[in-house]
């Protein structure tokens, strides 16, 4: 039972892009492109995948001259402008779009119909990536705007993938581990069996409800089956424990991006001297939307480099402290009651957890949660958007009057596909990161030391004694050279500020100030567009 809504290579001409504002000036064409989509609903509900389009159309109104530039071909002017305008419009449609529906039998002997979806936004890169949610929510529209987000967010940090995104529409609070099982391992057959899960294809990975027991059935179900003579089979999904072929730190990586994206802006001072504070997290106070995987660990490295978290909001309650909450405290006792409700040392917070008086605001659980409704109430000087798109087009131009920074969701929840990445990497080396070198550095780093030793001492002799050689603590703390979660949590620090910097020099570049969120689409639309232009097209 399949439903295909493919859209490759197809979509009715509807894209915003600009044609008629080419010979204005940079700042005069820049304002009037600040305008959003004007598909937005008026009760400001918009579209899911309309909305992400809005977003798309906004940065490709502004960069599409410079692609024109760009093209280096004996095209007349005319026809590099179609080239670009054709290769816009080729980016932005998901290309594939599956629906399945199978059946299950339940613990009480009852059987149901379970639906599941996967999108597939683009194969300008292989294979696709993009985590699966289990939800009541999911729906086609969900998974092709967040599939569409995880290729522009790929592009946004170097990684190398299409993006893709799947939902099984389930509220897994109302199954038993047997049921999820038996759930998760035949969702990941009717994926294999129309050739939408692959370690060249398409790799999944963990979302909203599930994790590494969920991402270890996917992996488990594939290697036995469609994947049996594949050596590279586990690396058909990301996010597994180790023992499967995880890698450390993958767990944390979504959260632990979510610190270092806040931490590259807020220790910049132009930045910070925009929004009237002072950079450094000393003194701020952040409020958290959401204290699932990412909550937490956005919490856990806010709160070790100084910051102070004051508010915690959960479906079924907020709680406040100004003096602070601490997270680990926190997370043993959500973990020992399944709830931040009653949480001692804090009180209910009564109203909008979104609303509370805070230096950041992390929303970090789901879409579309901060609207025209309730911007102009919001506190926070920095919105550091932890979710996938809680913020609409209406809200984000609200922000911007009101001179509010917005780390945009592309950019800022990267670090699992970043890490996801890796892991990807080493299932194909099959060998962890580290492993060959380690002794190497360790003994290389010992000689080091001996060697400082002995020039000291050839120098001044030995009268009083041998010359003893300290290293610092921070040396020591490498001397046994780098460790795979060392090597993980590197390069996703790198990756971080890397994109950051990227990010800054097009704000800085189309005179942007603090619109962020069009700079991290003007970057990944010209990375996509490159790899489309050099490809070349076939089939058309």
């Amino acid at each position: 039972m399949y439903r295909y809504f493919g859209e490759l290579l197809t979509r009715a001409a509807g894209t915003v892009l600009a044609s008629a504002d080419s010979a204005l000036p940079t700042s005069t064409s820049l304002l009037r492109y600040r305008g959003y989509s004007q598909a937005v609903d008026r009760d400001d509900d918009p579209n899911f995948f309309t909305m992400v389009e809005g977003f798309f159309d906004r940065g490709a109104a502004i960069v599409e001259d410079k692609l024109v530039e760009s093209l280096k071909t004996r095209e007349t002017t005319e026809q590099k402008k179609k080239r670009v305008r054709g290769i816009l419009k080729i980016i932005k449609p998901c290309n594939h779009v599956l629906s399945v529906s199978f059946p299950i039998k339940k613990d009480n002997g009852e059987w149901e119909v379970i639906e599941g979806y996967r999108a597939q936004h683009s194969q300008h890169r292989t294979p696709c990536k993009g985590g699966i949610r289990y939800s009541m929510d999911v729906s086609v529209d969900e998974v092709k705007a967040l599939a569409s987000l995880m290729t522009y967010k790929c592009a946004v940090v170097d990684v190398p993938f299409g993006g893709a995104k799947a939902g099984v529409k389930i509220n897994p609070k109302k199954y038993s581990d047997n049921e999820l099982e038996k759930i998760t391992r035949r969702f990941t057959i009717e994926l294999a069996k129309k050739g939408f899960i692959g370690p060249g294809i398409d790799v999944p990975a963990p979302d909203m409800s599930t994790g590494e027991r969920e991402m270890s059935w996917i992996a488990d179900t594939f290697a036995t089956t469609m994947g049996h003579y594949d050596i590279n089979a586990h690396a058909c999904v990301t996010g597994k424990p180790i023992s499967q072929g995880g890698i450390h730190g993958r767990i944390s990586a979504t959260g632990r991006g979510v610190f270092h994206g806040i931490e590259n802006f807020i220790n910049e001072a132009a930045y910070m001297s925009k929004l009237g504070m002072c950079p450094g997290f000393q003194d701020k106070t952040f409020v958290i939307q959401g204290f699932g995987n990412v909550g937490l660990h956005s919490m856990r490295y806010l709160h070790r480099f100084g910051a102070k978290c004051i508010g915690i909001g959960e479906m079924d309650g907020n709680i406040w402290n100004p003096n602070g909450i601490d997270p680990k405290e926190l997370e043993d006792y959500k973990l020992a009651n399944g709830t931040i409700v009653g949480f001692p040392n804090s009180t209910p917070y009564e109203g909008n957890i979104l609303e509370a008086d805070c230096d950041i605001l992390i929303p970090a659980a789901s879409e579309k949660q901060l609207t025209k409704s309730n911007a102009h109430k919001i506190k926070a000087k920095i919105i550091a958007e932890g979710a996938n798109g809680p913020t609409t087009p209406e809200a984000d131009r609200v922000f911007l009057d009101r001179n509010i920074l917005v780390i945009p969701d592309m950019y800022l929840n990267a670090g699992g596909v970043t890490v996801s990445y890796f892991e990807w990497l080493k299932n194909l080396n099959h060998v962890s990161y580290g492993r060959l070198t380690f002794k190497y550095e360790r003994d290389s780093n010992y000689h080091l030391l001996m060697s400082v030793q002995e020039s000291l001492e050839r120098k001044f002799g030995k009268h009083g004694g041998a010359i003893p050689i300290v290293p610092t603590s921070e040396f020591q703390d490498r001397i046994a050279g780098a460790s795979e979660k060392d090597i993980v949590h590197s390069g996703l620090a790198f990756t971080m500020e890397r994109s950051a910097r990227q990010i800054m020099r097009t704000a800085n570049k189309y005179n942007l100030g603090l619109d962020l969120r069009t700079a991290a689409y003007v970057n990944a639309i010209e990375k996509v567009f490159q790899v489309y232009s050099e490809a070349g097209l076939i089939f058309t």
